[in-house]
């Protein structure tokens, strides 16, 4: 008499199926079989496209080549994320029917909204891809994909890397993501936060967005070192404030650290200025982007990332690239 075990085992939340094999006797002989694959899962593979609609009339230009990745799409109950570079998600499995096509809000990168509704019927035409816009809350004259790097000598950059700093990193990895992005590098060697509000209006360009990033060398006014964060937290809100008005997106950043090996002491005053930066961020509805926090999870030595006792290395303007790109593309506050 021959006995077959029925144990199914599972592994990683899935059950595996036994396999059923013809057999010709109990002494461990066997007709030779070709083992089958599954049945595929019913219903119809429907493809939607998540992309920017720039102009906001919920149809897809020819010129509008901005494409959203890592967005979660559902369709009848079935859900797909939209892929890097191309913002497609094939979501399969879809039953016959007529269905909205759902956006997981989350998913979204900040400021990002669903635009129109699109509705989907399945099974879809052959070859056909659903579009579905995304939209931004922009002034109509403020350029679509358009970054502006705001800030002082470490935006700017310093001796090697003037001109080749965080913001050039940044635009290479904003149009790797999203499919093309340009940053205006508008930084100003020695400057404050009181000069960034005179520096302000005539450096913005109807950008979409404004990366702020100033407030270090208010170190050096006297009485920010007596009374910290003293008006640097209002001269930057006040920043916040007219950057929303030109119809521009706010990203605030903390400051980047100072090097550990030279200024120890100053990275008490940096995160004291940090705090009153996170609390103003959620007032004034401004994204936050936490440097100081990104440098922390480097661990290990923080005076690596440094040429002096403030100005960054290559390695420090790749940290502060990839903080804003996590902010902007996933709506991290820190990697």
């Amino acid at each position: 008499m021959c006995y077959f075990s029925s144990f199914m085992p599972r592994r990683s939340g899935l059950l595996f199926l036994p396999l059923l094999v013809g057999l010709g006797g109990c002494g461990g002989s066997s007709s030779p079989t070709t083992p089958t694959s599954p049945p595929p899962p019913p219903g119809t593979a429907v493809t939607v496209i998540v992309f920017y609609d720039e102009n906001g009339n919920g149809a897809h230009d020819p010129d509008e080549i901005i494409r959203i990745p890592d967005v979660e799409v559902g369709v009848g109950g079935r859900t797909a994320r939209s892929e890097k570079g191309t913002g497609r998600a094939v979501v399969g499995g879809v039953p016959a029917g007529s269905y909205p096509v759902a956006l997981r809000g989350e998913t979204l990168p900040p400021f990002f909204a669903p635009g129109a509704p699109v509705t989907v019927q399945v099974p879809t035409a052959d070859g056909l891809q659903v579009l579905v816009p995304l939209v931004l809350p922009l002034g109509r004259s403020n350029h679509p994909n358009q970054y502006n790097a705001f800030g002082d000598s470490i935006t700017r950059g310093e001796g090697p890397f003037d001109g080749n700093a965080y913001p050039a990193k940044l635009e290479a990895k904003l149009a790797a993501h999203f499919g093309g992005a340009f940053v205006r590098s508008r930084g100003a060697e020695a400057t404050n936060s009181y000069e960034a509000l005179e520096r302000l209006e005539r450096n913005l360009a109807n950008d979409a967005y404004v990366l702020i990033l100033y407030g270090t060398n208010d170190w050096h006014i006297p009485e920010c070192q007596d009374a910290p964060p003293c008006q640097t937290v209002e001269n930057l809100r006040l920043v916040v404030r007219r950057v929303k008005a030109a119809g521009s997106l706010p990203f605030l950043a903390t400051l980047t650290p100072a090097n550990p090996a030279i200024v120890p002491g100053r990275n008490q005053w940096i995160a004291t200025v940090g705090n009153g930066l996170k609390t103003m961020a959620r007032e004034e509805g401004a994204f936050l982007v936490d440097l100081t926090l990104a440098f922390q999870n480097q661990g290990g030595d923080l005076s690596r990332f440094f040429v002096d006792d403030i100005h960054l290395n290559a390695a420090g303007h790749e940290v502060v690239a990839n903080g804003f790109f996590e902010a902007i593309a996933h709506g991290r506050a820190a990697p």
